[in-house]
């Protein structure tokens, strides 16, 4: 009988799980899989990788420090074939890379060399990208830099969120592992290289970066809106000492009412309107202030029945593409 191909696996979250998954169902051996202890402080709204290997007969380690001596011991006494990371959130060190006999290989959300680094999603849909999608590419000593095997891409509507595109992601990681795994095998998976210079690389994000000012162009909004939107930490203001969390919002051709009066917030005959710095609307669908839904009728409750003036609103909120603030810098994680 065949001997079956062996891979060590080092997952999270929603694509890792997913990738795992379909190692198992192509039949690969798996006899380590490792992941990461769930931070309390974050929401988790993707499956469990440590479950799903546990379930399959995988045994799972949840090193703080991929460099353990103790794992490479394992890797020492396994010889996988295989090295995976899918979204892995720590960079596996070169003695992880080179216990694979036949390649070291990392799933990426991204279209590299496009979006390097963390995050990718949410970055894809703060920039306003039409597209993303996912890449699996040989792992190197540099983050998110070796070359290209397969990518596959996923569309990104002007009002999705990154939620919504993740899952897209998902299945597009899916796809290119399918149909990368038999030229894997067959060693014919040869990969091309990357041309770092047409994309950048990208860090992580904090909830912080979830800050706005209504005096910033309403599409800016309206993506960062998007690219943070629940279960992730959410977009935020501050309004008049109050804070103002926005989880859906909507672009609208309507011109200023207030123009006069600068960024500012009010109710229409439609729901909650915030006038931005470049004088077009955004209906803000999914709003909330001081940790309450927020409604017409609530707006009035506390400011009054007249427009409120953004004028002490304040934002960090930094994107690299829009030049504001300081670019990411590299860092020593995968996403």
């Amino acid at each position: 009988m065949t001997q079956r191909p062996r891979a060590v696996v080092f997952a999270y979250s929603e694509v890792g799980a997913r990738c795992l998954a379909t190692l198992y169902e192509c039949g690969w051996d798996v006899p380590l899989v490792v992941t990461h202890e769930d931070d309390p402080r974050e929401r988790r709204w993707f499956a469990s990788v440590a479950a799903a290997a546990r379930a399959a007969g995988s045994r799972v380690l949840t090193p703080q420090d991929p460099a353990d001596p103790a794992l490479a011991h394992e890797l020492g006494v396994l010889k996988p074939d295989f090295v995976f990371s899918f979204y892995y959130r720590r960079m596996l060190p070169v003695g992880v890379l080179r216990a694979a006999t036949r390649g070291a290989l990392n799933m990426h959300g991204s279209l590299l060399p496009k979006y390097r680094g963390r995050a990718p999603v949410n970055w894809a849909v703060l920039h306003g990208e039409a597209e993303t999608g996912a890449s699996l590419h040989y792992m190197v000593e540099r983050p998110d830099a070796g070359a290209l095997v397969d990518q596959e891409r996923v569309p990104i509507g002007p009002d999705d969120t990154a939620f919504e595109v993740a899952q897209r992601v998902a299945d597009a990681a899916v796809v290119v592992l399918r149909r990368s795994l038999p030229a894997l095998l067959a060693g014919t998976a040869r990969g091309r290289p990357l041309d770092l210079a047409q994309g950048s690389y990208f860090g992580g994000r904090t909830p912080d970066d979830g800050e706005f000012s209504l005096d910033w162009p309403a599409a800016r909004i309206h993506n960062l809106v998007r690219a943070v939107a629940p279960p992730f930490p959410g977009a935020f203001t501050r309004l008049h000492g109050h804070e103002l969390r926005v989880h859906r919002s909507a672009r609208d051709a309507v011109p200023a009412r207030h123009a006069a009066l600068g960024p500012c917030l009010y109710a229409d005959e439609h729901g909650l309107v915030a006038e931005c710095g470049d004088g077009r609307r955004l209906r803000l669908v999914e709003a909330w202030l001081d940790g309450a839904p927020l409604d017409a009728a609530r707006l009035a409750a506390t400011f009054g029945p007249s427009p409120i003036a953004a004028a002490t609103a304040r934002g960090t909120g930094a994107t690299h593409a829009s030049g504001s603030g300081p670019a990411p810098r590299e860092k020593s994680a995968r996403s």
